[in-house]
């Protein structure tokens, strides 16, 4: 059914990307029905999404934050303003990692990778962006962050990372968009993400995150940070968005870490095989939706079907009229009004550390096995 206009306008898409999108207008955001919230990934784009949220602060909700597709161009080591070595940041980064001399066929990817890389950004200079793009909106979030186990660096102008190639990336051939075999060390994607959340609790921001083939690993990152600060990293929220865990990868997290929150999207989340389990398995007052989509034109429609994909899956109605008065039964709320709810107990955090706190470092290795469980789907195209 078509929803009425009074009805979206109470969907929030909570994770797109509408500064990618080329056909992007004035209109084209000024004239939504709901609201988005509009993701940062890398150096080019946190300016863009500050000047659509300066255009539109009643429809966009801005997000500031360094993807993990984009994380090997930000050094570790530099100091603030110094612009390090690219060959030698890189060669670190990608070749360095086995103790034994790197193939020649490595060596010829590197060595045409690197033409195509910019000068890397020292981790300083990025905090210190983000820094102020989240003081200058006190209501933005940071995002979009994360950690991704499978994209691999492409070797040229390409926006996306993409398997869609040849197996070892070294020819370019594949779909033509030619990507290399080499992928951001995982270590390196969590300093970098660790030192963005850390800003997020000190600033009392919420989080949108990225996670791809890292269910485990992200268990491991929430019980540092919750070991590391306390009340205040149960203070944010973080919304895993178009999260594909297993439902018993997503138990375990959901059960420690109230603060996280699950968002899902059509675009990624409608094909795979535990879509619908995993669902169920999420509380109903932590679940969000989102297009993760490009183009702001079709974001709505796109959140919407999640919406009532939702609604069929948890028998909530859909309402084709709004009350500004609420049933007295929550039972009876429709399927955007929860979801409002959600959204509005997310912005607010705030939430209650878990009373048993942090499991033992024994008991946390056993869990690492959720890797094994994880959807075995292919997780490229997600943003």
């Amino acid at each position: 059914m078509s929803p009425a206009p009074q009805v979206l306008e109470h969907l929030v898409d909570v994770h797109c990307h509408p500064t990618d999108a080329p056909s992007i207008t004035a209109s084209s955001i000024g004239s939504l029905p709901c609201t988005l919230c509009a993701m940062s990934t890398q150096a080019g784009d946190q300016s863009k999404v500050a000047a659509l949220a300066r255009a539109h602060p009643d429809r966009v909700v801005p997000a500031f934050g360094y993807h993990p597709w984009w994380t090997h161009r930000i050094s570790l080591s530099a100091s603030a303003g110094e612009v390090p070595d690219s060959a030698a940041h890189y060669r670190a980064l990608f070749l360095s990692e086995s103790s034994s001399p790197p193939s020649a066929k490595l060596e010829a990817a590197f060595a045409r990778l690197l033409p195509a890389l910019p000068p890397p950004i020292p981790l300083a200079d990025v905090l210190a962006d983000v820094r102020a793009h989240l003081t200058e909106f006190p209501s933005a979030m940071l995002g979009e962050v994360g950690i991704d186990r499978v994209a691999r660096v492409p070797f040229a102008g390409p926006s996306v990372p993409d398997a869609d190639d040849d197996a070892d990336g070294a020819n370019g051939n594949g779909n033509g968009r030619g990507l290399s075999p080499f992928l951001t060390p995982l270590a390196h994607q969590l300093a970098v993400l660790e030192a963005q959340l850390a800003l997020a609790v000190e600033l009392r921001r919420n989080v949108s995150m990225h996670s791809v083939k890292a269910p485990a690993q992200t268990r491991a990152l929430f019980d540092r940070m919750a070991a590391a600060h306390g009340a205040a990293w149960y203070a944010i929220s973080v919304d895993v968005h178009s999260c594909k865990f297993s439902p018993e990868a997503w138990r375990e997290i959901g059960n420690h870490h109230p603060n996280v929150y699950l968002s899902l999207s059509t675009a990624i989340n409608g094909g795979i095989p535990n879509f619908v389990a995993l669902i169920r398995e999420c509380a109903p007052t932590r679940l969000l939706v989102e297009s993760d989509w490009p183009d702001a034109r079709d974001a709505p429609t796109r959140t919407w079907d999640m919406a009532c994909m939702v609604a069929e899956i948890h028998g909530w109605p859909i309402e084709d009229t709004w009350e500004d008065t609420p049933p007295s039964d929550e039972a009876k709320w429709g399927v955007i009004r929860r979801l409002e709810s959600n959204w509005r107990t997310f912005v607010k955090g705030g939430h209650v550390a878990p009373i048993r706190g942090i499991r033992s470092r024994e008991r946390r290795r056993r869990d690492y096995s959720l890797d094994l469980v994880e959807s075995d789907t292919e997780d490229e195209g997600e943003t």
